[in-house]
């Protein structure tokens, strides 16, 4: 599903080497210290709200926010273990400021509301796991169609662009499966960090991706690379062969979890690169 372990060992190294404890980290995400992103120029105002949306399998609870003025294509955001928080609606909020209708999901849904998820990333990876393993093909299917439907069928989403999708750490082969799902819709992909994108089952992400028409981006952790050092590769050579547009690239001095703001490894001007890299693909392949 994800690589939850090695963000445990990485948050572990963080205050071994004395710059936060676990405590520390956790008050400053509450003090919101730790949620601090760069301004967005020209930044377009934006209205966002607290939603849900009814799906086969019971009612998701998500974040909306959009550009206050006219119409503009649609974002669907896959969190990381951690689920909907703090952290993923900023990273919403500035995406929609930058002139998208961006709907962040609560992926655990079935199981529990954002709402009662507390303690952000301070939660032990072992509490979380058993949410992360109910989630399946099956349900990324069943979800990504929900939620497609749901926003096509916002007056501030515009029906005239493809929908961009991007996951993080389990969400990155969420995010592709959301592409093979509705393939008629979905023009862009972005994974970051993200974990289980190639196996040997018939059904792995990076197979499906063939099946879809959109543009790829595929940011790689250094230490996850460092475990599976194949993996760039195989994407890179699978996309290629099938003629599809893909940026695959390991980010050198990132650990696995970089971007979200309160990540214990988050990484600013890494994340920064990762989030240029974002906007460039949306602005090309939406």
């Amino acid at each position: 599903m994800c690589e939850q372990d090695q963000f445990e060992k990485d948050r572990q190294e963080f205050e071994q080497r004395g710059q936060v404890t676990r405590r520390q980290f956790g008050m400053m995400i509450g003090a919101g210290v730790a949620l601090m992103l760069p301004s967005v120029v020209n930044a377009a105002e934006v209205t966002e709200s607290e939603i849900t949306i009814t799906t086969p399998d019971g009612v998701a609870d998500c974040y909306f926010v959009h550009p206050s003025k006219g119409t503009a294509p649609a974002i669907i955001i896959w969190p990381d273990i951690f689920g909907l928080r703090p952290a993923f609606k900023k990273m919403g909020k500035r995406l929609a400021e930058s002139g998208y209708a961006v709907l962040v999901v609560n992926p655990f849904y079935r199981s529990k509301k954002a709402a009662d998820m507390v303690g952000g990333t301070t939660v032990p990876i072992a509490e979380l796991r058993p949410l992360a393993s109910a989630l399946n093909e099956t349900t990324a299917a069943t979800d990504s169609k929900a939620f497609v439907s749901w926003l096509d069928a916002q007056p501030s989403v515009s029906k005239k662009h493809r929908i961009g999708t991007q996951g993080y750490c389990m969400g990155g082969s969420i995010a592709f499966r959301t592409a093979a799902a509705v393939s008629d819709r979905i023009g862009a992909v972005a994974s970051f960090h993200g974990g289980g994108l190639v196996s040997d089952k018939p059904t792995s992400p990076h197979l499906i991706a063939l099946t879809t028409k959109a543009h790829y981006l595929v940011a790689i952790a250094e230490n996850d690379d460092a475990r599976a050092p194949t993996h760039k590769t195989i994407l890179k050579e699978t996309f290629e062969k099938a003629g599809m547009t893909a940026e695959v690239e390991v980010y050198a001095g990132a650990a696995h979890g970089w971007c979200p703001p309160d990540s214990a490894v988050y990484n600013e001007p890494l994340a920064e690169k990762a989030w240029a890299r974002l906007l460039a693909l949306y602005q090309k392949a939406l």
